[in-house]
């Protein structure tokens, strides 16, 4: 079977305080300059995407940290990625895992992704399936799609966990409910491995687990 995984990295684009992301740089550099933890966010997301700004991922970084300081999980993640990435730092993985772990302990899907992408591939940690899955499920439950295919994986290949192509198919399922097309190719190909009977209790778990807020999936 040829799976595919979701690789990428989850960008945090809300700020803590509740607001969406602000495009008037103006407005939002002056709440950040007074303290605002989710303008600072805002401000770095601003700076890292060149948004009403010139791009500058050194200030990006500035701001994230600040904000990040002040306990923004938003913040912790992006931050986490830029130094993941190299972009404004040097590049530390291991100071990118301490990030997103402190954004993944608030409940961040985006960050608890992340951690679990990191556990996966042994970067900036030594590998550990099992702490990937836990970190996977952690996202999946609070309905991160991309995490949906990564437990999916996990579950085909027997990777922190054992071997069950029906739990393969119900995180599959529901990854591509979402429009996740790694979920939808990942379950139309395991499909093919089930029996008719498998594939209906697969069926009437998703259905469950989505009807539920991903609270009964098992």
């Amino acid at each position: 079977m040829k799976l595919l995984t979701t690789s990428f990295f989850t960008l945090l684009l809300i700020g803590s305080a509740g607001g969406s992301y602000c495009q008037d740089f103006e407005g939002t550099k002056l709440l950040a300059e007074q303290g605002s933890a989710g303008a600072q966010h805002n401000l770095g997301l601003m700076y890292a995407k060149g948004d009403g700004v010139p791009e500058n991922k050194a200030e990006a970084v500035k701001w994230y940290r600040l904000a990040a300081e002040q306990g923004n999980a938003g913040s912790q993640n992006n931050l986490g990625l830029m130094y993941y990435r190299g972009d404004g730092v040097p590049q530390n993985k291991s100071e990118a895992v301490k990030w997103y772990r402190l954004a993944a302990k608030q409940g961040s899907a985006g960050a608890q992704h992340n951690l679990g992408l990191m556990y996966a591939n042994g970067d900036g940690v030594p590998e550990n399936k099992a702490e990937a899955v836990k970190w996977y499920r952690l996202a999946a439950e609070q309905g991160d799609a991309g995490a949906q295919n990564n437990l999916g994986l996990m579950y085909v290949k027997g990777d922190g966990v054992p071997q069950n192509y029906v739990k393969a198919y119900v995180w599959w399922s529901l990854a591509a409910a979402q429009g996740n097309e790694n979920g939808k190719n990942n379950r139309d190909i395991v499909s093919e491995q089930l029996t008719p009977s498998q594939k209906t209790q697969g069926q009437e778990i998703a259905a469950k687990c989505f009807e539920s807020d991903h609270k009964d999936c098992d």
